[in-house]
């Protein structure tokens, strides 16, 4: 189990330099990732307003690209209703997004409690169009991840960590070599009180600098974690799995293994509505670029109604390159 803080420990210089002058090879990562504590523990923070989820409730699973806008991403939600958010791409502490903690201003004006797990260390400012939004030449805390905001109080929650081998760290390992980072893909994990009992929600986010068989590994190691954390309790998971990226010519979304091994174990994806979920954006302008990434699944719960939330505003400026899937359940 991973603990729950109400703040993350920041790194110190001599760990940002121990970080700089290590040789990049997935030993050398595996020692930072394990004894950095920001990277193995939960902040939990905010202020719930239910004492527990409605027997129907909606659940909004959403990447927000680092979330530039996060009081307009909140405003853009708030309609809606979701009782529940599973983020993903959530800054903290980082140059292009103003230094904001992007997911407690969310949970604050949405007045709801939050949990969020750092994904990674960022060493840089991150890409050429990111660095552009930057207004200071170094990042506070350099943190990027994982959270869910809840509008009830959490029993419980933790986070999964599905790789470790420093994908974005290690030259060879497959991610960037211009965006070094600490750190890997991961899940974060709550237990909220239902209106029958407990339900586990978890936000993740699956390797995009990758093929189908790696995301299918990640997704067996998140199961496994859910049933040790949660088990015998429904289960609802949600994030941007990054289906068809990195796919061979021919490949898409249809031919990612996660599908049918999580159906295997039970779980439903008829939650996630039809349609490509990217969009061109403030980060990413690729109007060519069409993918079903984002989805929803669920396992013991019934779903009610679906939708997809387009990511513009209402000045037609995107949030996103991601829309936000929507399920209304029953428990």
């Amino acid at each position: 189990m991973r603990p729950r803080v109400p703040r993350l420990q920041p790194l110190s210089e001599a760990e940002r330099a121990e970080i700089s002058a290590a040789p990049r090879t997935s030993t050398a990562h595996r020692a930072l990732l394990a004894r950095l504590p920001a990277m193995n523990a939960v902040e939990c923070g905010g202020q719930a307003g239910l004492a527990h989820l409605h027997r129907d409730f909606t659940v909004l699973a959403w990447n927000l690209e680092r979330c530039l806008f996060p009081l307009d991403s909140a405003a853009h939600v708030a309609p809606k209703g979701p009782q529940v958010l599973l983020l993903s791409e959530m800054d903290h502490g980082m140059a292009r997004t103003k230094q904001r903690h992007t997911t407690e201003d969310m949970a604050r004006a949405l007045g709801m409690a939050y949990a969020f797990g750092v994904e990674f260390f960022e060493m840089g400012l991150g890409g050429a169009t990111e660095r552009s939004f930057c207004e200071d030449d170094d990042n506070r805390l350099g943190w990027h991840g994982n959270a869910i905001l809840s509008a009830v109080p959490f029993e419980d929650a933790t986070m999964f960590r599905l790789d470790d081998h420093g994908h974005w760290f290690t030259p060879d390992a497959g991610g960037d070599a211009g965006q070094p980072r600490i750190g890997g893909r991961n899940a974060i994990a709550a237990i909220l009180p239902g209106a029958d009992g407990p339900i586990c929600f978890v936000s993740t986010h699956l390797e995009s600098n990758a093929r189908a068989d790696h995301r299918a590994t990640q997704f067996d190691r998140l199961m496994d974690g859910v049933d040790r954390f949660a088990p015998d309790m429904p289960v609802i998971i949600g994030g941007d799995l990054n289906t068809g990226n990195s796919a061979p010519p021919g490949d898409d979304w249809r031919d990612e293994p996660l599908f049918d091994r999580a159906g295997a174990r039970g779980y439903d994806w008829s939650l996630t509505p039809a349609g490509v979920t990217t969009r061109p954006s403030l980060i990413t302008p690729h109007p060519a670029r069409r993918m079903k990434l984002d989805w929803l699944c669920a396992r013991g719960l019934t779903c009610l109604r679906n939708a997809l939330l387009p990511s513009l505003d209402a000045t037609g400026t995107p949030l996103s390159d991601h829309d936000a899937v929507l399920a209304t359940l029953r428990g």
